[in-house]
């Protein structure tokens, strides 16, 4: 019974967080490059190449985080087995060859100097790897690690979401000067996740070795 219903709170909490990031995208529907983020990034928008790694980027995100999410359904596993695997090929298709490309790019621009810069072309590199990892896993049938690698992708690609509440949290309780907020979201919005990830694979292998 709570195993349910932590289930269940997990999905409508997965489920308001898209939603809150269709209203994100949706803001760049049409086409448009003075609205949102982009006001502050005039300069980077007027480089071609920066321009599709951000629509790009931007239009696979709701499409990754779904696909993603879809994938941790047990029930789509166990009774739908093509359509997982089909799925999960749409989802790595999309980070390797568009999401973290367009993330990395991304990260070379952003703002708030070296410190952020770094933070998300770390994290986008980390990203494709993890993903393309748990793509060569899947192929070699090692479901256990192919699980474990592919957690951490989607850790990765959940950081849209954790980034936008570490800065609520943070502003809201300290109220600290906005770029030195975003310096530290920036890494918080991804290494807070990886970590919860890898609590929990430690937990997990504590858990079967006892």
């Amino acid at each position: 019974m709570l195993r349910t219903l932590s289930g269940g709170l997990l999905l409508l909490l997965f489920a308001y967080f898209t939603y809150l990031m269709v209203l994100i995208t949706w803001q760049y529907v049409p086409v448009n490059f003075a609205v949102a983020f982009l006001r502050l990034k005039q300069a980077e928008i007027a480089l071609p190449y920066y321009r599709w790694a951000f629509f790009g980027h931007v239009y696979t995100s709701i499409f990754v985080l779904l696909l993603g999410g879809l994938q941790f359904i047990p029930a789509l596993r166990r009774r739908w087995a093509v359509g997982h695997r089909w799925l999960g090929k749409a989802y790595v298709a999309l980070v390797l060859l568009v999401a973290a490309p367009g993330g990395l790019v991304m990260g070379v621009h952003a703002n708030g100097g070296w410190s952020a810069q770094l933070s998300f072309c770390l994290q986008a590199i980390l990203w494709f790897v993890f993903t393309w990892r748990a793509f060569a896993l899947a192929r070699q049938r090692n479901w256990t690690e192919h699980r474990a690698f592919m957690l951490r992708s989607f850790a990765l690609t959940l950081s849209a979401v954790s980034l936008r509440l570490w800065k609520w949290g943070i502003v809201f309780l300290f109220a600290p000067p906005p770029m030195d907020t975003y310096r530290l979201v920036a890494w918080l919005g991804w290494l807070g996740n990886l970590a919860l990830v890898e609590g929990y694979l430690w937990w997990a292998y504590w858990k079967s070795t006892r």
